[in-house]
């Protein structure tokens, strides 16, 4: 192929964005940029009565905040616009037209109660799929049975019709899908599709076709839920005589649920409390919510890593890349073609990796703008100390905060199963003199001070201090586990960790 790649990602504006769609968009983008072609974002809303408003804004924002930017949009036009097939309306009869002047396409006059009478006779006859074919078209009311002058009369009165694609009786309809090799199907299996409706928007089947050919799309990555549609689309390419210039087609593997049986689901990702959209949405009809990655705390570097891999592989044991790695690695023959079951917990895996290696300056923004909402001020420096260690125990942001409250907030409860084993009489002795060792001293409070004056207190009453320890902790932080306790030291400060030594020394009864 000499021609400049150039993909497309072609969603609908009927509610938020699947976590399955964030992906095609992303192989669209990866591919196009590994080819040095083009990816253009195309809002398919033939369906005015799917129209969902914000819909379309929502896509926008996902794929912006994600970084899978468009060279071509409805917000950033190319030559090949409008971008919204709503705009292009008023082209998609003539195309309609030619197939219907050339016999591929006809005219069809069926009411919805005739075409429901056909299909409960064929479901009478036992007919597993009742379509309207080869076979069920001749016994209906359509350009093929009627007279040519009632069709012309019919047509003149303004009678609804819609126009639907003559698919040949015995023919066998053959593509080479790039992930799948090639696909063969009869004829006989394919249905007359409406590619006109009766409100004169076209179906998606002709729209899709004809846009794509109009932009010059060499490629179509899409999901593997459109391959049954794929040979009526090849059919088409050859009715209108594009066949030169039919794109390649590659289906892209489904996304399963957490156990492997079904495609994955809203519902699915509600029973097992994640999102499966990548930023929050509300219905504007129901006012239903659903939660996005964005705002659970996924790092769009994280989620962009999680989904490449989720049928995708580089070929090697390399796990970790950036956006522009994943396209100098990327290639559409290293998709695989089973479902790929979705893993939270892998999504979670690659949130800590890329959480670990940001600065802790960068966390502590994080940090500090959740201390805002709860009207708590923080320097940026204790800040950045508080990440450091806390880090390594986090999994999203938030996690800062939740998990490392205690070094701003004194514990005001103290965890009843530690204090029942490790509250003793040498505790309250090693803490008693380390409180006073404490309020004595003057100087720069480190951790290495903090240790020294703890083990000077625990060694002059003969006491080991690795007996005491989890009493040290459980006084400070009013629990038994935690990141290294002499930095947590050092950042609550020596008078501050002297009130609480002192807090849990009047609060705690002694056991034993």
């Amino acid at each position: 192929m000499n021609r400049e790649v150039r993909v497309r990602f072609a969603p609908s504006p009927t509610g938020a964005l699947h976590i399955g769609g964030v992906r095609t968009a992303l192989y669209n983008y990866l591919f196009a940029r590994k080819t040095n072609g083009k990816f253009l974002l195309r809002i398919e809303d033939t369906d005015q009565t799917r129209f969902v408003p914000g819909a379309e804004e929502y896509i926008k924002e996902a794929l912006d905040w994600l970084g899978i930017t468009p060279d071509e949009s409805p917000w950033n036009p190319g030559d090949c616009g409008p971008y919204r097939q709503s705009e292009r309306k008023p082209m998609y009869m003539q195309y309609a037209m030619d197939l219907v002047e050339k016999g591929h396409a006809y005219y069809a006059f069926d009411t919805a109660e005739e075409l429901e009478a056909m299909r409960e006779r064929l479901t009478a006859a036992r007919v597993v799929s009742p379509q309207y074919n080869s076979i069920t078209r001749t016994q209906m009311k359509n350009s093929l049975t009627l007279p040519e002058d009632e069709v012309k009369a019919r047509l003149a009165s303004g009678e609804p019709y819609v126009i639907r694609i003559k698919i040949p009786r015995k023919e066998e309809v053959r593509l080479n899908d790039l992930i799948r090799g090639w696909v063969m199907v009869h004829s006989s299996t394919l249905d007359d599709k409406v590619l006109m409706k009766s409100d004169g928007m076209p179906t998606y089947h002709l729209a899709n076709i004809v846009d794509d050919h109009l932009m010059g799309i060499t490629h179509v990555i899409r999901g593997e839920e459109w391959l049954p549609s794929a040979p009526l689309h090849v059919l088409l390419y050859k009715y209108f005589g594009w066949e030169d210039t039919m794109p390649q087609f590659a289906h892209l593997p489904l996304l399963l649920k957490p156990d492997g049986n079904g495609k994955l689901s809203k519902r699915d990702a509600d029973k097992h409390g994640f999102p499966v959209f990548p930023m929050d949405w509300t219905d504007p009809n129901s006012g239903e919510k659903a939660m996005g990655f964005k705002e659970q705390g996924y790092l769009k570097e994280a989620l962009i890593n999680f989904l490449a891999f989720l049928g995708w592989n580089p070929g090697d044991h390399r796990e970790m890349f950036t956006l522009d790695e994943l396209v100098e690695a990327f290639s559409i023959e290293r998709i695989g073609k089973s479902g790929t079951k979705f893993d939270i917990n892998k999504a979670k895996w690659y949130n800590e990796q890329y959480l670990r290696a940001k600065t802790d300056e960068d966390l502590a923004a994080y940090l500090i703008a959740d201390l805002e909402t709860e009207g708590i001020q923080i320097d940026a420096d204790k800040a950045a100390k508080i990440a450091h260690i806390m880090k390594e125990r986090a999994t999203f942001p938030a996690d800062l905060w939740k998990e490392g409250k205690f070094m701003l907030i004194a514990p005001m409860e103290f965890d009843e199963s530690v204090a029942s084993k490790k509250w003793n009489q040498e505790a309250v002795i090693v803490l008693s003199a380390y409180k006073e060792k404490l309020s004595a001293f003057s100087g720069e409070f480190t951790p290495e001070v903090a240790k020294s004056i703890l083990e000077e207190a625990a060694e002059a009453n003969g006491i080991k201090l690795g007996k005491v320890m989890q009493a040290v902790r459980l006084a400070a932080t009013g629990v038994g586990a935690g990141p290294d306790l002499m930095a947590v030291f050092s950042i609550i400060g020596k008078d501050e960790l002297v009130s609480r030594i002192s807090l849990a020394l009047a609060k705690l009864p002694v056991q034993g």
